[in-house]
């Protein structure tokens, strides 16, 4: 028993570094994963031009709501907040998630790899939106 109380304090101890390596590690596997699969149309900074809206800060941000890009109809009266489960929706499904959208888009059906790319978004998302008024 007396072993026991040290190895258990030192497991408690190891935990906050592994759980930082293991976020680490999703978040750069997330970054692969969406130079891979999104990068294409999307940048991550504001100062890089893409076809699709940047989506640096993305997380709790209104849908349709990126000044001078020009949205489908649909999704700038979509009223929709993008948060994990809505961006993981439109991962795997944008056209059922949300009909009469512009952006063209081969679904993202593995949720191992939306957990890793929302890693990487939530990241990247340094501005607190929650606090805004969608």
């Amino acid at each position: 028993m007396r072993t026991l109380i040290p190895l258990a304090a030192l497991i408690l101890a190891a935990a906050p570094a592994v759980a930082d390596t293991f976020e680490k590690v999703k978040i750069d596997a997330g970054a692969s994963l969406f130079d891979t699969d999104c990068r294409r149309c999307h940048a991550t900074d504001a100062t890089d031009p893409s076809y699709g809206p940047p989506l640096e800060n993305v997380l709790y941000r209104a849908a349709g709501s990126i000044e001078d890009y020009d949205y489908s109809i649909a999704l700038e009266a979509s009223g929709i907040v993008w948060t994990p489960a809505a961006l993981r929706a439109w991962m795997e499904d944008n056209d059922g998630f949300m009909p009469g959208t512009k952006m063209r888009h081969v679904g993202i059906k593995d949720r191992t790899v939306q957990d890793f790319i929302l890693a990487y978004l939530t990241s990247i998302s340094t501005r607190d939106n929650t606090a805004i008024d969608q």
